[in-house]
């Protein structure tokens, strides 16, 4: 898995959002054991304590499941997955609309070019 962090935002909120993307991509499959804490840390060059708070807050939002036994999976729950693709392409697809308006590209342009990029 390639860590690549900016040093603009907080280690632990960068941490959160790549693993995010990585169950939501399904990169860890529904269901699946994660790899621990310390493995996670050590492979993303971070403290564990770090890694440890963004696991956390993956189990706050309902995205990893702790099992005394098992570890760390990545939850079964379909319906959330797809909300939170959902929002996530809402807010990119928001994003990208007011940066294009802000150069002038019509919405006629937009889609236009979305479409060819596409491949339709």
């Amino acid at each position: 898995m390639g860590w690549n962090f900016d040093n603009d935002r907080p280690i632990y909120t960068q941490l959160l959002e790549l693993i995010e993307m990585k169950i939501l991509a399904g990169e860890y499959e529904l269901g699946a054991k994660l790899p621990s804490v310390r493995e996670l840390a050590t492979d993303a060059g971070v403290n564990p304590n770090t890694m440890q708070r963004a696991m956390q807050e993956l189990e706050r939002k309902g995205l990893v499941n702790t099992n005394r036994t098992v570890g760390r999976t990545v939850t079964t729950d379909v319906e959330l997955l797809d909300g939170l693709r959902e929002d996530l392409a809402k807010n990119q697809t928001k994003n990208y609309i007011e940066s294009m308006k802000q150069i002038g590209m019509s919405k006629k342009k937009i889609v236009n070019m979305i479409e060819r990029e596409y491949g339709e």
